[in-house]
């Protein structure tokens, strides 16, 4: 049987990642058990386990103001443990599954692809791509350029003027063993919409809300990806 690390095991999607069924040895340490801030304790914790792959999920991301606020934190987890994390794959040959954002995209012209050039919108984004610079260094990795949320929706106002793909934990969930065999970026998300739209699907409380009135005239509103090539996996068309 493979085995599997997931770090960020306490987090919002393993809780939902926990519920699947499958036919590997999954291990959720906690952050005692594996601090990716201390690179030794990593390399502690793998040659314990000995796992084939690693699902990088820990991260530092909400409230997103920490990112302007603490820019030390976001470094030290989101950049510097993410390169900790790299390293120790790489030492002991175990497969890097990283998940980013789609916010390292730009935002202006909507329909990213994976080869499209990264202007990350914020500085969640920037650690996030700063992880991602490690990430691709070590061949044997994928990284997820992902676009979701808590079902139902948590917030109690939504974009009415932004294009997102937004999926929830449990679409991903359901398919990311399908997945960690495959190598490089995939961008993965649901059907491209207003945020709105799609927030109200599942909490009929929800307010609509104008991001360029909140956050001004310059802020991103078209940051939908091109997901075709997650879709075709599904259907299994390689790439």
């Amino acid at each position: 049987m493979k085995k599997i690390v997931f770090t960020g095991g306490s987090g919002r999607f393993a809780q939902v990642f926990k519920r699947v069924k499958h036919k590997y040895k999954i291990v959720y340490p906690s952050k005692k058990q594996l601090d990716i801030e201390k690179y030794e304790k990593i390399i502690k914790f793998l040659e314990k386990f000995k796992p084939n792959y690693l699902i990088h999920c820990a991260a530092l991301s909400r409230p997103m103001k920490i990112h302007e606020e603490n820019i030390s934190k976001s470094i030290l987890t989101n950049i510097i443990g993410t390169s900790n994390i790299v390293r120790a794959c790489n030492k002991k040959n175990i497969k890097l599954i990283y998940f980013s954002t789609n916010y390292v995209y730009p935002g202006i012209k909507g329909n990213y692809s994976e080869k499209d050039p990264v202007l990350p919108i914020n500085n969640y984004a920037i650690s996030k791509l700063g992880g991602e610079c490690a990430v691709k260094l070590y061949k044997n990795s994928l990284i997820l350029r992902l676009c979701m949320t808590e079902k139902p929706f948590v917030h109690k106002r939504a974009f009415k003027d932004v294009e997102m793909n937004f999926m929830f934990h449990e679409d991903l969930a359901k398919n990311l063993l399908k997945l960690i065999n495959k190598k490089g970026i995939l961008n993965i998300g649901g059907k491209k919409q207003i945020v709105y739209k799609f927030a109200k699907k599942t909490n009929y409380k929800v307010k609509p809300i104008s991001a360029k009135k909140l956050l001004g005239k310059n802020f991103p509103l078209k940051q939908s990806m091109n997901v075709q090539k997650y879709l075709k996996i599904l259907k299994g068309i390689n790439f």
